[in-house]
């Protein structure tokens, strides 16, 4: 699962999709191959922690314990099958390490103890995807098609507990609020389990223990603000519990044990901004402004931690 910095390689009670060290945001638009990394220790700016083994956007990131793992996006001509990882202790870079059953951008992200997932997202030119894609920590090697979602949809957002992965949100042709979950230690498909407050894409996702997270996105109502958390204990619609800084869409997510972290994004009409942000999982609040990265950009960079 998810780790941070450079302090414990122990995973937390919640697994890979939390870290105790760092965050991390990779690619996004411009068509960027830069790799951020911003402390969970303290607040502050980001540094360069070294390159894509591709420049794009519409990434998806996953973590194991030592490594952060970025599938799919685009180059702007073409959806992607590229899985490449780098380590979270070095900053010599991404290696191409596999490929996703199909090529597409947008995906939703969900890590296991184990495993890497990449669900649903756009595929260039044609309609979205509804596949469940998984791939081993253990060895570097392909996706495997393990299952399906119950909306093919784009701009989707993930999340992770210790046994399911969710995608929220997203986009059909028309917006959606659909929360979905599949389970990851046994290959299946989704099943729908509860609605966000206000359907929108290009959200990102957090994961704390019990909750999932849903931060900004697109909707009908122009860039959003909110940041929605549902239970994982049990099935049920989400709740509106915070704000972020400013409407934001396109981020990247990460999770610490104890804040979500958006970083990067579209606040305004064509504007990339470079702000992270966090909010605690603790108590239900508003966002805080906590630094910038290096390169402001938009568009789906990948979100990491360890």
């Amino acid at each position: 699962m998810l780790v941070s910095g450079a302090l414990s390689l122990t995973p937390s009670a919640g697994g890979a999709f939390q870290g105790t060290n760092s965050g991390f945001a990779a690619g996004g638009w411009s068509l960027t191959n830069v790799i951020d990394k911003y402390s969970f220790t303290s607040d502050g700016n980001s540094v360069d922690h070294g390159d894509l083994s591709v420049s794009r956007y519409g990434v998806s990131g996953t973590s194991s314990t030592t490594h952060g793992y970025n599938s799919g996006g685009s180059d702007n001509t073409q959806s992607l099958t590229t899985i490449d990882k780098f380590s979270f202790t070095s900053s010599a870079g991404a290696a191409d390490v596999g490929d996703l059953t199909q090529a597409r951008h947008n995906t939703a992200s969900s890590s296991s103890s184990t495993h890497g997932y990449a669900s649903s997202g756009g595929r260039w030119g044609t309609t979205a995807s509804d596949v469940i894609d998984k791939w081993s920590f253990a060895s570097d090697g392909n996706a495997t098609d393990v299952g399906n979602i119950t909306v093919d949809r784009n701009g989707v957002t993930g999340q992770s507990s210790s046994d399911y992965g969710y995608a929220s949100g997203g986009n059909t042709g028309s917006d959606s609020d659909v929360v979905d979950k599949f389970s990851t230690s046994s290959d299946g498909n989704a099943t729908d389990v509860g609605n966000l407050t206000v359907a929108r894409y290009n959200c990102c996702g957090q994961s704390s223990t019990t909750h999932g997270y849903t931060s900004g996105g697109y909707g009908s109502s122009g860039r959003s603000d909110i940041i929605d958390k549902f239970t994982f204990s049990s099935d049920a619609n989400a709740t509106d519990v915070g704000d972020l800084t400013a409407g934001n869409f396109h981020q990247a997510g990460s999770s610490s044990t104890d804040y979500g972290y958006m970083a990067c994004g579209n606040r305004t009409t064509g504007a990339k901004t470079n702000v992270i942000e966090k909010f605690s999982f603790a108590s239900d609040a508003n966002a805080t402004d906590v630094g910038d990265v290096t390169v402001g950009r938009e568009n789906y960079p990948a979100g990491t931690q360890y």
